[in-house]
């Protein structure tokens, strides 16, 4: 087994590789070793911004010994060919959302990883952060006594006014379904456990949107995916969810509540890594805030939490296993729309191990500790 911090490669120059590269950076477990795009030009100057060495394709970082976990930040539709590539050249792999665009394809990542013995992480490492872990503390203490339900929302009119080419988040893999409802069934699972059962329906506002801003401004594109989904979930455990996932809002809205026998927690944006997180006690009359603990460093918590267990052997949170499971569930979703019926899951990971939810991260664990060793 090596020592010392986790050489990193970024595939991906586009707009969440900044996020990535700034927390990465300040990490001394890991060390960001390469920047690729299909653009060589801008992975050239992503990585002269973030003090990234080397630069060029996918097979220029994949090409580096160093280099031991590939970020795959690549559009959705790219992610299992990526991530087949960078297994086949050694490297685990750690995705941004959703695993794969369907299950299939993320099944053949998880079962070539398998078979290599590699490790194989993916977003969102949000319920990594401190509201989100604050929040799976308090339900799992019994703040709330049992729980019995959630209500989830995240509306808006989509992203295509500030993203610069916005045409895949309308593509299959995308949407708000497959683009924001990772964040929120992450958090679910997190907190209850796997989903088993699923009923939706969906629809599409405008069947053509418009890029507002850069050098596409102006330029229409077809929407080829939901842009408004209600679903209703069933969780093993016991609790259910009904969860809203819309492009097609002018009202922006984020909710996620949890109701249980002894009151409600109102859980923070599972998009984001803080609080605030609140309590309404059964006979109360106004919210109280609680404590929030744990860490707030953003977007690569989980590739750090994954490289770290890389060095110790041990199991990592932002699994292949929950983003897969996280996808069947999105599959389902869609399918029980198309068909107005109801879709029952299995709830096991490719290799036929059950899914859980991942265990809170000890209190005190720090991102910014050196517990690797020197390199």
């Amino acid at each position: 087994m090596n020592a010392g911090p986790v050489g990193i490669a970024v595939v991906g120059a586009g707009v969440i590789s900044g996020e990535y590269l700034r927390t990465l950076g300040a990490f001394p477990d890991v060390r960001v070793l390469g920047v690729a795009d299909l653009d060589t030009g801008r992975a050239a100057a992503v990585a002269r911004e973030h003090g990234v060495p080397v630069a060029g394709d996918l097979g220029t970082v994949l090409a580096l010994p160093e280099v031991e976990i590939v970020v795959n930040l690549t559009v959705p539709a790219a992610h299992a060919e990526v991530a087949t590539a960078a297994l086949r050249a050694g490297k685990h792999v750690y995705g941004e959302k959703p695993l794969a665009t369907s299950p299939a394809a993320a099944r053949t990542i998880l079962t070539e990883a398998a078979e290599r013995g590699l490790l194989v992480g993916n977003a969102p490492d949000t319920f990594l952060g401190a509201g989100l872990q604050s929040a799976v503390r308090a339900v799992r203490a019994g703040t709330i006594g049992t729980p019995v339900a959630a209500a989830t929302a995240t509306q808006s009119l989509g992203p295509e006014a500030w993203h610069p080419d916005p045409a895949f988040f309308y593509q299959p893999g995308g949407g708000p379904l497959f683009d924001i409802g990772p964040y929120y069934l992450t958090a679910l699972v997190a907190l209850f456990g796997p989903v088993t059962r699923v009923a939706a329906t969906a629809g599409r506002g405008r069947l053509h949107r418009t890029t507002g801003s850069g050098p596409k401004a102006g330029e229409t594109f077809p929407v080829d995916v939901p842009t408004h989904v209600n679903a209703l979930l069933g969780f093993a455990s016991g609790p259910a969810a009904a969860s809203v996932f819309s492009f097609d809002s002018s009202h922006h809205r984020i909710r996620f509540e949890i109701t249980g026998s002894e009151g409600t927690l109102a859980v923070p944006d599972p998009n984001t890594f803080q609080g605030p997180l609140r309590l309404l006690a059964n006979g109360a009359d106004e919210w109280r805030e609680l404590p929030v603990d744990g860490a707030t460093a953003g977007r690569g918590l989980g590739v750090l939490e994954m490289a770290r267990a890389l060095r110790t052997g041990g199991a990592h949170r932002a699994s292949g296993a929950l983003a897969f499971h996280v996808l069947d569930v999105m599959a389902a979703i869609t399918d029980a729309a198309e068909h107005a019926d109801v879709r029952l899951l299995d709830a096991r990971a490719p290799d036929g191990t059950a899914v859980a939810a991942p265990e809170p991260l000890p209190t005190g664990w720090d991102p910014y500790a050196s517990s690797l060793g020197p390199s």
